[in-house]
């Protein structure tokens, strides 16, 4: 029997799912991602920039953290946690408090100590490097972390694109050369470009300004859509891609690659970001090692950003339609939906032993025993998203309903031949 109670945890029950969809969206959210996300009850607004995630947008998130875990992880990161909270004295050597003023809530706590809260974290790093590498054996070294930012955005009204308090996953990289870090610099490339294929999304290494935290470019990860907020020109053969803030090239002008293409442009969202930062922490801080011959050096740093919580928002820009939600399958709160019509002895049996299979099989369900219509049903089960919808009522019989939320088309199929025919699908 399956428990009555959600404590199966591949299984949840969503008459017991905390959270209830909306009718209607949200009114005044002027976002894709805003409206979906909120009247899916995947979050909650409770100012601009500031949401709570409820159950089903939890789990959006930390498969989110799995995947970046797992290719951070892969090119030697080492993951550690640091504060939010950072005294003002940290900020004053490398002189960032005043320049961060617009953006870095900053206060005086009760023991009238100026602190801020932790807009990034070359800083802290910094700090940490000073007081525990000291010699060129101890380098190189990659620390991450995955940590709630918080920013003044003077306009936060794209949704989890632009939050006030947003999830973000900052790598930072000491080096003893310059060339030590470029080459660790193209190792992350690659797996930022990993990361966001896994999350089902398609971005463009971009050229872009270095801005607070280096002269150097830097380079950017967009994502096309219209829902963007950047401007980037780009050649749709090759990898050539300019932020427009920088750009040397404009729409319809060949591709510096291969003068036979022309220039488009796009507007996009930053997904994510990676500085060559050079010794201006490692020098600010005072964070030095000892090299072969002996001589005091600045350690070499770079940094490395995903706006963990804003690739949400992006994923629901980029997958949906007039219904709702279509997660790809590596990061959907569930991969399967068994929506249940009526309320038989034969059709809780058939249910029964279809959530039983995929249990055993290690899938994770979302399951619809609401006393609500068929209507209400699978409207909502559009509106979530979730990859597979298993049907089970009187009509069905002894097979299963499925449907793939991405395709109109839907099949009749055994329990025991649901996952035989969906084992090609990849997460």
């Amino acid at each position: 029997m399956i428990s009555s109670k959600a404590s199966v945890p591949n299984l949840v029950r969503q008459s017991q799912l905390f959270g209830t969809t909306l009718r209607e969206a949200p009114r005044g959210e002027e976002s894709i991602n805003a409206r979906l996300l909120e009247q899916g009850a995947f979050i909650r607004k409770h100012m601009a920039g500031a949401y709570s995630y409820l159950p089903l947008g939890l789990r959006v998130l930390r498969k989110i953290e799995t995947i970046i875990r797992e290719e951070m992880n892969a090119v030697d990161g080492q993951e550690v946690l640091m504060p939010a909270l950072q005294p003002k004295e940290l900020w004053d050597k490398t002189g960032r408090w005043e320049g961060l003023k617009p953006v870095m809530y900053q206060f005086l706590d009760h023991s009238e100590k100026h602190v801020g809260l932790g807009v990034t974290h070359e800083e802290v790093i910094a700090e940490l490097a000073r007081q525990f590498v000291k010699s060129y054996k101890d380098l190189p070294v990659a620390l991450y972390q995955i940590q709630t930012k918080f920013r003044h955005e003077a306009r936060p009204k794209s949704g989890l694109n632009r939050g006030r308090e947003f999830s973000m996953k900052d790598l930072y990289s000491l080096h003893t050369s310059e060339d030590d870090m470029n080459a660790y610099y193209e190792r992350v490339k690659t797996a930022y470009l990993n990361v966001f294929t896994r999350c089902g999304l398609d971005a463009k290494i971009v050229e872009a300004s270095g801005g607070d935290f280096t002269k150097e470019y830097s380079h950017e990860f967009q994502v096309l859509t219209e829902a963007g907020e950047d401007h980037i020109f780009y050649c749709p053969n090759c990898t050539f891609a300019q932020n427009k803030e920088i750009a040397k090239v404009k729409e319809g002008n060949p591709c510096p690659n291969n003068p036979e293409d022309r220039i488009q442009i796009s507007r996009a969202i930053e997904v994510g970001n990676i500085f060559k930062l050079g010794t201006k922490y490692s020098d600010g801080i005072g964070a030095h090692f000892v090299n072969e011959e002996g001589k005091k050096m600045p350690i070499i740093m770079a940094s490395y950003g995903i706006g963990v919580s804003r690739l949400i928002g992006t994923i629901v820009e980029v997958h949906n339609d007039e219904k709702g939600i279509r997660w790809p399958l590596s990061v959907a709160p569930f991969d399967f939906h068994v929506v249940q019509l009526g309320n038989t002895p034969e059709i809780n049996s058939a249910t029964e032993t279809l959530i039983t299979l995929l249990l055993n099989a290690g899938k994770t369900v979302l399951y619809d025993d609401r006393n609500a219509s068929a209507g209400e049903k699978l409207n909502d089960s559009d509106l979530l998203g979730i990859p597979y919808r298993l049907l089970v009522s009187a009509k069905t019989g002894d097979k299963v309903e499925v449907k793939k939320r991405d395709e109109k088309d839907s099949q009749l199929l055994s329990p025991q031949d649901i996952l035989h025919t969906l084992s090609g699908e990849k997460g």
